[in-house]
């Protein structure tokens, strides 16, 4: 992962942008919780992805809180037009108001509000709450990741041995499918929620299929790797950030030895597609 220019952001400025943060999403995790389980008008952007008014809603209220306290940062948000003078911005919002919307949509409680602060591509901030069972990630750079207030830190576990892995299920069966006592985590609605679930141990590793984009990952990014654990493509490599494409490829969390064997494992045997 690019380290940010420690000149850019100073230690005050980064603890008020924490403390701004973790303010902002709290407040878009109970305005997404009183609309969750109520009729929302649903419409589909793209070929397939849901958005509702709930949606726009909370990423309204995001908007209007970083932009106003920190009107010279970028922003870059799945619910917003995209303005490509962020790419001339060294500090940049990211922000999914709310990931998981199908589980928003189907009344399951496992979406979440997603944002990170990013310095020239790299992670300083991240938060990803899920409101439904009141979990809250937090991580700033160089201070670790707490779930709650509470350190957390990544599963070590040796390196060949899975017992919770989550993502898609080729993937798990191109590591060499599941050994006695291992298990395929259900499916987790919201991307960045299972990647921090990494981070606290209660995943041992988790996969991210090829159609991801920096507001699922960002924040997740930082949480997993101040908590002791690796996020990188398949190939080994950091994730670059708040780029002119922000679409990134199959990717794998897990604490140090388990990634370092499934990055080892995908280099010898690559995936044909």
């Amino acid at each position: 992962m690019p380290v940010a220019d420690s000149d850019m952001i100073s230690d005050t400025a980064l603890t008020r942008d924490a403390e701004l943060l973790a303010g902002v999403v709290r407040e878009a995790g109970a305005l997404a919780l009183d609309l969750f389980r109520t009729e929302l008008k649903t419409w589909i952007k793209g070929k397939s992805s849901p958005v509702s008014e709930a949606d726009i809603a909370v990423n309204d209220l995001i908007e209007t809180r970083l932009r106003s306290a920190t009107p010279d940062y970028g922003w870059l948000s799945e619910e917003s037009a995209d303005d490509p003078s962020r790419l001339g911005k060294s500090l940049t919002w990211i922000v999914d108001p709310i990931d998981g919307t199908r589980a928003y949509l189907a009344k399951q409680d496992d979406w979440s509000v997603s944002i990170a602060l990013v310095a020239d591509g790299s992670p300083l901030l991240g938060a990803v709450f899920a409101p439904a069972s009141n979990e809250f990630f937090f991580a700033t750079r160089g201070r670790g990741a707490v779930l709650n207030g509470a350190r957390i830190t990544a599963a070590p576990g040796a390196a060949i041995d899975f017992p919770k892995i989550a993502g898609p299920k080729p993937l798990v069966e191109r590591l060499g499918g599941m050994r006695e006592g291992e298990t395929l985590h259900p499916r987790i609605g919201s991307l960045a929620l299972r990647l921090v679930r990494v981070a606290d141990g209660r995943l041992d590793a988790a996969f991210a299929a090829g159609h991801s984009r920096d507001w699922d990952l960002a924040a997740a990014d930082l949480i997993v790797h101040e908590a002791g654990g690796e996020m990188t493509s398949l190939a080994g490599e950091r994730l670059v950030y708040n780029q002119t494409d922000v679409r990134h490829g199959l990717l794998v969390a897990a604490g140090h030895a388990r990634h370092a064997h499934i990055v080892k494992h995908f280099r010898e045997n690559p995936i044909p597609w």
